[in-house]
């Protein structure tokens, strides 16, 4: 079964805990073993994985691909937001996670994050879960 959610975004780029929603998402399953697929359909959004105990790991990121890919670059796309485009497309934008006795298994500190390169907005992710 297909899971579509809403994530609202504050900002113009954002990094947005989904950790907990994709828990719930299978633990309405109920399936123990198997994978969960997370995809957004954005040109200008993207997903990771990364740390979640840190606070400043979100800042580090966002400020480092900020200094990388910056908003004004003398970009050609008339729609003036080519760096979301190109973040996105260098973050990714889906996932794949094992399911392991009805959990994902991420690290320790792993939590999965929803990449906002273009808002603030409300997107969509997509969640199937399968079972193994």
């Amino acid at each position: 079964m297909l899971e579509i959610f809403k994530v609202k975004t504050s900002q113009k780029v954002e990094l947005v805990d989904i950790t907990s929603l994709l828990n719930k998402v299978i633990n309405d399953t109920g399936i123990n073993e198997g994978i969960i697929i997370v995809y957004t359909p954005h040109t200008t959004a993207a997903l990771t994985i990364n740390e979640g105990a840190d606070p400043d790991v979100k800042a580090d990121i966002l400020n480092e691909i900020n200094k990388i890919i910056p908003f004004d670059d003398n970009y050609r796309h008339f729609e003036g937001n080519s760096a979301a485009h190109i973040k996105s497309s260098l973050f990714g934008v889906s996932e794949t996670i094992i399911i392991e006795n009805g959990r994902m298994l991420l690290g320790r500190w792993q939590k999965i994050y929803f990449c906002e390169f273009d808002g603030p907005r409300t997107r969509e992710v997509f969640i199937k879960v399968i079972k193994g």
